[in-house]
């Protein structure tokens, strides 16, 4: 069983690595839907949760909970590869190490003008048709330290081609991680 992370910006294609990774029989967990489920139970947007949690429970509650999901998965007998989709800091990235032998990063980068034009054909709740709040997300995102993790990943994919250049070189890694 492999357990690798997926990091990125918004817009970047994280969903195209975890929608491979599934086809390839991994299971995701997505450290943003654990937001937004938390978010529905609450009553409040996936930004105001993400702020509250950590206000509530420090800065790595999201990591906490998903590492606390990935071992109750592990203790039920799933044998599967598991795909964390959306860490964000460094730090989070040395729990999971520290939670999980072998766990490896990988990042998927696209540039903000093209980030920006995929969010708006998404049209998911946090995606904002409104270049500034795109902006204002992005600095939010790079708060957290994604920069860092993106920077420091054990893989970078460039997601700014065609989707055939880009869907062979994430096959091409998880042939090589023996995903």
């Amino acid at each position: 069983m492999k357990i690798i992370g997926i990091s990125g910006m918004p817009g970047s294609g994280k969903s195209l690595v975890s929608d491979m990774a599934t086809e390839k029989g991994a299971i995701i967990v997505s450290m943003g839907d654990i937001v937004r489920e938390e978010a529905k139970k609450r009553g409040e947007s996936s930004k105001e949760t993400a702020k509250n949690l950590r206000a509530e429970f420090g800065q790595y509650i999201v990591a906490e909970l998903t590492i606390k999901k990935i071992k109750k998965l592990i203790e039920e007998g799933i044998e599967n590869s598991i795909v964390v989709e959306g860490i964000r800091s460094p730090h989070e990235v040395e729990m999971f190490k520290e939670n999980f032998d072998n766990f490896l990063i990988v990042s998927i980068f696209a540039n903000p003008t093209l980030r920006f034009e995929r969010l708006k054909l998404r049209k998911r709740e946090d995606d904002s048709t409104d270049y500034n709040v795109f902006k204002a997300r992005d600095e939010t995102e790079l708060g957290f330290g994604l920069g860092s993790v993106i920077s420091l990943s054990d893989k970078m994919i460039v997601n700014e081609s065609d989707i055939e250049s880009c869907c062979k070189e994430i096959t091409e890694y998880f042939d090589e991680i023996e995903l």
